[in-house]
This record gives C-alpha cells, structure tokens and sequence, in this order.
C-alpha cells in the first residue's frame, strides 16, 4: 500500500515536472544538462523532469524603460540636466539570456553614454530644437549594440532638459528681449505702412481732383462754346426773321416808323442824362432826317 502510494505521488510529481503551460507574449529557455536544449512557445509544452529545467523566463512584449536622469556636457560647456525613457522588446529570448548578464542595465547604461556623447556635440540652444535627432541618434546606436542581446530597442523620447537656473534666466532674458525687438520691428513696420498708405491715398486723390478739375474744365468750355453758338444761331435766326419781314409787304414802312420813334427816344434819354441838349439845326425837317437814316438802311441792306 505505501508502495502504490510512493508511485502514485511520484507519477503526479513527474506529470508536474514534465507539463509546462507558458502564457502568451512569454518564452521560457529550457536547459537539459546545464546547456541549452530549446525556447518554450505559448501554450502547453512538454519537458523531460529533472533533466530539462526552466532556466530563464522572458516577456516579450514592448517594455518601457525608465532612463535615470543625469548631467550632460553641451559643445559650449553647459550643464544639461537630461532626463528619458527607453522603449524596447525582447525579439530574441536564448540570446537575451546568454548575451548579458542583464540586458536592462545594460541598455540603461549605453543609453545614458551615449545620450552624453550625442548632447557633447551640440550646443545648447540646438539641444532644444533637435530633440528628433537626439532621439534617433540614441536609438541607433542602442539597437546596433543590443542586436547581440536579443533585444530590438524600439525608440527614445527625451523627456525633460534642464539648464541650470542661470542659464534659464539669462535664457528667458534673450527671449523677452527677442520679443520686444520683434513688437518694436512690427511696430515700425506698421508706421511705415501707414505713411505708404496716407501718401498712396493723398496721390490718388490729387489724380482724382486733377482729373476732376479737367473734365470739369472741359465740360465748361463745351458748356460756352455751345452758349456762344445757340447765341450766335439766335441772333442769325433774329435777323433772317427782320430780313423776312422787310422784305414783306410793309416792311419798309415798319422800318421807318420804328427808326423814327429810336431817334426820339435818344434826344429824349439826352435830355434826361444831361444839362446839355443837342437838337438838329431845323426842328421841321425831322422827317427828313427820318428819311436820311431810312436811306443808309437801304444802303445797308
């Protein structure tokens, strides 16, 4: 009976021993003997007990990396505090397992060398705006080294630079002094626009007033020449209705009469305007003066 019962419990420890079940996005380095045999899959896998043993156990998922902070030389001989985190995966378990010692410390402290390294050829202003670069240059040179350890280092993010307090003062110093330079520049800028505009605008009004005054000119010149020629057409229009009306049937007598009362009418006027009054030598040969002035009518005509 404590024989069936000694077999029993060893067949259950030998099932144990023997059956592994690895989780997924896991990989298991199984050594037979001390040396290598195999790398377990996701799943249920079968190993040989007290012969093959579970050496080392991997995650393969992408894991995030913490980057200690620490304090980098710039080209200009500025200290930078720098601070990151590291992403990487393991791609590749037997060699992550015999490659290093340990792959994290490892990866840890060449990123740190060669954050160093990247940041001790730039100056600090080109710090800033090369984040990008330093980044990708990080991540070059650890996946170049970390191929060897079974680890596919995925990318680096800088996660805070600090100059030290002077550095940041006199840096805030020249940005405020930049946007004043700009707001003076924009300012000026803004002046000489206005003073472009006011002149544009006072030209274009001259050539508008100028412009103005011409048509004017010209609509006034028209204006008189065409006042001067309806003149000139109603005093032709006058006196072709006088010639008409001469030429009628008792013109002649019209014009004599009126010619008559015009020459009374101007001794009269004489004799208002003035102290003196000239009269004819003959006051009873008016008619034939009447007649005089007809006959220089006739001639006329």
């Amino acid at each position: 009976m404590e024989i069936a019962i000694f077999i029993l419990l060893a067949a259950v420890i030998f099932v144990i021993k023997a059956v592994k079940v690895v989780p997924q996005q896991y990989a298991l380095v199984v050594e037979r003997l001390g040396k290598y045999h195999s790398t377990l899959a996701p799943g249920l896998n079968i190993v040989v007990p007290f012969i093959d043993r579970v050496a080392y156990k991997h995650m393969l998922k992408e894991v995030p990396l913490d980057v200690p902070s620490q304090i980098c030389i710039t080209r200009d001989n500025t200290q930078l505090q720098v601070d990151g985190i590291l992403y990487f995966q393991v791609t590749e378990p037997k060699l992550a397992s015999y490659g290093t010692s340990n792959y994290v410390v490892a990866i840890t402290q060449l990123a740190q060398t060669t954050l160093r390294s990247v940041i001790g050829k730039m100056e600090l202003d080109k710090t800033f705006e090369e984040r990008e670069h330093i980044n990708s240059a990080v991540v070059a040179a650890l996946d170049e080294a970390a191929s060897s350890w079974g680890v596919k280092v995925l990318r680096y993010e800088i996660k805070d630079l600090t100059p030290p307090k002077e550095i940041l003062h006199a840096m805030q110093a020249q940005i405020t002094a930049e946007r004043e330079k700009r707001a003076l520049i924009a300012a000026s800028e803004g002046r000489k626009q206005e003073q472009i505009n006011i002149a544009t605008g006072e030209r274009e009004a001259f050539i508008q007033r100028s412009e103005g005054e011409k048509q004017a000119a010209i609509n006034n010149a028209q204006g008189q020449a065409e006042a001067i020629k309806a003149v000139a057409d109603a005093n032709a229009q006058a006196i072709r209705m006088v010639a008409q009306a001469i030429e009628s049937p008792g013109g002649m007598n019209a014009v004599n009469l009126k010619v008559a009362e015009k020459y009374v009418e101007a001794f009269a006027n004489v004799a208002k305007e003035g102290n003196t009054l000239i009269l004819p030598g003959n006051m009873a040969e008016m008619g034939s003066m009447v007649a005089a002035a007809m006959s220089v009518v006739k001639a006329q005509k």
